[in-house]
Parts: structure tokens; sequence; C-alpha cells
């Protein structure tokens, strides 16, 4: 059976599940339970013949044996006792809920998975399967799983730009579902001709990853474990401390990453007439160059201290952190001075699950301490003024930022043409900015267009009635968002 039978099984399932209030999140959640199960049941068994810690009481043979009641009580029961294990398979397990109250609804769901060998699926299936889901889970909005998973066109897209390489550490301070690091796992296996050692380093010490909600970490190190990334029986790769409280333990050679969305960093607590109230968040950290409640200002001078001298980084940022004053002008400046921040790219709303959000890539390599500052000129690929994407209609697809992996050029950046030119090609997407051009702007913005928005002025090729609504819309979710800031700050 191929990855997508399976998945199209595994998820029609969910359809009969919504009728008694199960998400898909929920599902996706029980679904994880059970898989993981299966599998640690399947290496249990020769020729692998591995402990992987689950007690027999609690295990696969357990759950099949049951049926109706005694059957959901005896899930509940070893959904608590597994979370309480050590290593992968307490994070797993971590805060596990019985989401499916039908006890014949759960039986089928364990005879589904039952029905397929999962350690014998090759890991591109197994990985197929998963991120198939996910993604499907990220579809429903009203969940707000949109929010951790960011679309895999442009995932792929940074990691060629970056181009990893063997035996070299990859981070993600805010790793959601994994995307990044299965991307990066894809390319280097598809790019290098790996031996034993770095095929070891690959699935043990590549990867390090920081996810703070229980139930994202746990989707993530499924994702990662179905794609043949870390052992059942080994450590977590992912932790589950906020990653932005203390400097970095060590210090990796690549980061990619989608910090989370939002503006302030917050705390809720409850106050002396029993009211909740939201504190901002500041993290006094000594090797930061500002200290904010910023969330994404705080995630870039992170992810510059989690780099090695020679580290890169790619970061998809919204657009406050390229203009925004006080302490955004100074990171911008130490970023420019610290690091070489040799390429932007500007990406149109419509590709994220979260609705209204204007974001960027920043590519970065970080640099030894210097007098003078490392950015010497700023790229940009503007793919977002008269470019029209939506979710459903006309999603973001890996061959439409193919111009801006050729114009990158990986391969060497430091050969780089532009295809901007005032006179023969006003309409040219790619174009550099000197450091001292940048410098002279107020606030040293990073925020720069020049092409002209067509939508008003061309009305013969106007986007379609529902693309124009979805833009509408977005630009008034956004808006919504800073007023819901503002709100938040006065009070």
């Amino acid at each position: 059976m191929n990855a997508e039978s399976i998945v199209s099984k595994v998820w029609s399932f969910c359809t009969t599940l919504r009728d008694d209030g199960v998400g898909y999140g929920d599902y996706l959640e029980q679904l994880t339970y059970l898989i993981f199960l299966k599998m640690a049941d399947e290496y249990s068994r020769p020729p692998h013949n591995r402990n992987v810690g689950i007690p027999a009481d609690y295990n696969w043979q357990s759950l099949k044996a049951k049926k109706g009641a005694a059957l959901e009580g005896h899930y509940v029961l070893l959904l608590r006792e597994l979370g309480n294990k050590p290593g992968m398979l307490g994070q797993i397990f971590t805060k596990a809920q019985n989401k499916i109250q039908d006890p014949a609804k759960l039986s089928r769901l364990i005879e589904l998975v039952n029905d397929t060998d999962w350690v014998l699926l090759g890991a591109d299936t197994k990985g197929t399967i998963y991120e198939g889901l996910l993604e499907k889970n990220a579809e429903d909005t009203k969940s707000g799983a949109g929010q951790y998973f960011t679309p895999r066109a442009l995932i792929k897209t940074m990691v060629e730009c970056v181009r990893p390489e063997p035996s070299k550490s990859i981070a993600d301070p805010a790793c959601g579902t994994g995307g990044f690091f299965l991307a990066a796992y894809d390319f280097l296996k598809a790019n290098y001709p790996l031996d034993k050692k770095q095929l070891a380093f690959l699935k043990h010490e590549t990867f390090y990853g920081n996810e703070i909600v229980a139930n994202t970490r746990r989707l993530c190190l499924m994702n990662m474990f179905l794609h043949n990334i870390g052992e059942i029986d080994g450590n977590s790769a992912v932790s589950a401390n906020d990653a932005l409280v203390s400097p970095p333990a060590e210090t990796v050679d690549y980061v990619l990453a989608n910090p989370p969305f939002g503006k302030k960093s917050s705390m809720t607590f409850t106050n002396e007439e029993g009211e909740q109230e939201k504190d901002e968040l500041t993290y006094n950290r000594q090797d930061f160059w500002a200290t904010t409640s910023n969330k994404q200002l705080n995630f870039v001078q992170h992810i510059r201290s989690m780099l090695k001298i020679s580290g890169r980084a790619a970061v998809v940022v919204p657009d406050n952190v390229l203009f925004e004053g006080g302490a955004g002008e100074k990171v911008r400046q130490k970023l420019m001075q610290n690091t070489d921040l040799h390429t932007i790219l500007r990406l149109p709303t419509g590709i994220f699950y979260a609705n209204g959000v204007k974001a960027n890539v920043l590519f970065f390599d970080n640099r030894e301490a210097s007098p003078n500052p490392w950015t010497k000129e700023v790229w940009y690929y503007d793919y977002r003024t008269n470019i029209h994407h939506t979710l459903k209609k006309k999603p973001l697809r890996f061959e439409d930022l193919q111009d801006f992996i050729a114009c990158y050029n990986p391969a060497n950046r430091h050969q780089r043409n532009e295809t901007w030119h005032e006179q023969t090609n006003p309409e040219g997407r790619w174009r550099k900015f000197s450091y001292e051009q940048i410098l002279a702007r107020d606030k040293t913005s990073l925020d720069i267009f020049w092409l002209k928005d067509k939508s008003l002025a061309d009305l013969d090729n106007l986007p379609e009635p529902d693309d124009i609504a979805a833009e509408i819309i977005d630009n008034v979710e956004a808006g919504l968002a800073c007023f819901r800031e503002i709100a938040g700050m006065l009070g």
C-alpha cells in the first residue's frame, strides 16, 4: 500500500470521529500514540529484539486484547503510565489524554493502525504519511495548528539556499512539527554520498530543537522518528525548555527557523482580585544586544548567539523586525555589524495558515569580532509586490521560488547579478543595497520596496475576485493584530 492510500485511509476515519467532537489535532495525537506503540511492538520482535521500555502490562498487545469499557479504562491508564517514563517514550506520552470516548471507535482505530507493518515501511513512505497528516491538520484553521506549520515549499527553498553539509549540527529553537529538520535531512541524503560515519551522525547528532508546546513537541518527535532520525529507545533531540531563557549550552553550524509570530512575550498570572492578567516578559540576557519584550527580536538575538563563528542562519521574521524603532533599530545595527546579513527574501501574504502574516526570510552568516561591520551589502528579492497566493486555490509551490534560488546562487553567493536596473529593467525583483545606504535610512530600516503595485494601475490584469477578497482579509487581519497589541499595552 502506498503512502497516499494509507494517508487517505487513516484520514477518512477522522470524519467518523468528527461527529463525536474529536478534532483533527486530537485525532492526530491519538494516532501518534498508537503508531508509536505498534512500532515498539514490532521492534520488540525478531530480528530487532529491542526493549523500548514499555512494560508488558501497557504494550500494544495489551491494547489489542481489550474491548468496550475495559479498553477505554486501560487506554487511559496506559497513557498516564507511559508519560512518566524517561527519554523519547516519556516525551511522546507527556500529558497524554484519551480524546476518543467511544470504545468501539477506539477499537476500530487500533485495528486500522495494526493493519500496517510500520517498521517495514521505508522512512520516505512513513515520513510522507505523517507529513501528509500534519499538513491536513494545519489546514484546520479553527484548531490553530497552522501556526506550528511552515509551508514546506518555503522550508525547502531556505534549505536549498543554505545547503547544509554532512557531519555538521543543525538547530531550530522553535521547531514546531520539525519541518526544517526533515527538509535538511532530505537535502543531505539527496546531495551527498554519505558514508557509514556520516549516516550515523545524521541520525543521532545532527539535529537539536526546542518546542515548549507539549502536543506540538510530540508531533515533532514522531515526525523525526518516522523519518529515521533518532532511536525509539533513545533520548529526545527536542527540548521542552524555552530557548530564550538562557544562552545556548553549545553552538551549532546552522540554524533554520520560523520562530512564533505574535509581537510580545508574556506570561499570565492571577492578581489580588482573582483576575487573570498578562505581564510582559523580558529576557535579561547578558549576551543580548537589547532588552525587549518583542519575541521576534529576542529570537533573532538568540539565534545569532547559537551560531559558531562560521555558523549560518536562515530565519523567517515578520515585517516589524525590519522597521521597528528602539530595540529593533539596535538589533538591526548590531546584526549588520557582527554578522554578514547578506540576503532578505520578501514574502507575500496568503502562504501561511495564520492570516495577515507579512513575513521575510533573513539569511546571515556569523563572524568573529571586528571593529568594522561585516555586512557590506544586503541583497533583496521582492516576492511580494504583485504576487498573489491563496492557501487553497493558488498555494505557494517550490517552483515559484526557483528564480529566487537562482538569483541567490547557493553554489557561490559572492557571484551575483542584479536583475533590477533603473533604465533597462525597473521591474527586476533582485536588487542590492549597500551598508551605507541602509544605515542612512530612518531607524536603519530594512523595510525596502521599489516595485510599483500594479493592482490599481492595471485594470485589465486584476487578480480574481476571491484573490482580492483574500488579500483584503489578510490586510484587515494584520491590522487587527496590531490594534490588539496596542490595546493590550494600554491595559
